[in-house]
């Protein structure tokens, strides 16, 4: 069997159980969409978000690219957060990294791989404003923590995007977060998190009307 074709069965196998737990479920699923998280994840596959929460349909919107990054010109990204704080009203936003994530490991080296060079000059970034602390380590123990302050950097930029503070002036919402999932285990660890009166560099203020 082709294994997309798989796909497809497991589906269909997938949804008679869900309709014979709970016949009302796709009925619900359909007329309303009210998620209280945004999660900014990473495309790695062993990494899905409503899986590792335990979470169904409905409950988390999700946004996923390359090593979990929020990046000021990615216009994806920025529809997603905008549509997901002004029209969903989120309450949490999630950026949620893993250990072993190929796209830090990548952006470690000094390999040319065309265009996701350009994506992984970001991740070279953050290495950069934290090279003291890296370099002092092993290389194992310095991938980990690139991974951890990757994702750090990542919810310091959402709190830099107008969108977030909008939000946060008018609504008191969403409380940012930052996750880092562990592949040996299945456990996610909290980093940290910034709520609507947390400190940012006045550089990044928006005069919010």
């Amino acid at each position: 069997m082709e294994s997309y074709r798989r796909l497809l069965l497991e589906n269909k196998a997938w949804a008679k159980e869900r309709t014979e737990i709970d016949p009302n479920y796709f009925k619900r699923l359909v007329d309303i969409q009210r998620p209280d998280f945004l999660w900014i994840g990473c495309s790695d596959s062993r990494v899905p978000a409503n899986e590792i929460t335990n979470t169904d349909p409905g409950e988390i919107f999700v946004h996923r690219n390359i090593a979990n990054m929020v990046v000021h010109t990615d216009l994806n990204l920025l529809s997603v957060l905008q549509y997901a704080v002004q029209v969903l009203e989120v309450k949490h936003v999630i950026v949620c990294g893993h250990y072993g994530c190929g796209g830090v490991k990548a952006a470690m080296t000094h390999r040319e791989l065309g265009l996701i060079n350009k994506w992984l000059r970001n991740i070279k970034d953050v290495y950069r404003y934290h090279q003291d602390e890296l370099e002092a380590m092993d290389e194992e123990h310095r991938t980990d923590r690139l991974v951890e302050l990757n994702v750090m950097e990542q919810v310091m930029n959402l709190a830099k995007t107008s969108i977030i503070q909008a939000a946060w002036s008018r609504h008191q919402r969403p409380m940012l977060h930052g996750w880092v999932y562990r592949l040996q285990d299945g456990l996610l660890h909290e980093l940290c998190q910034m709520d609507y009166d947390a400190k940012l560099d006045d550089i990044y203020r928006y005069d919010i009307p």
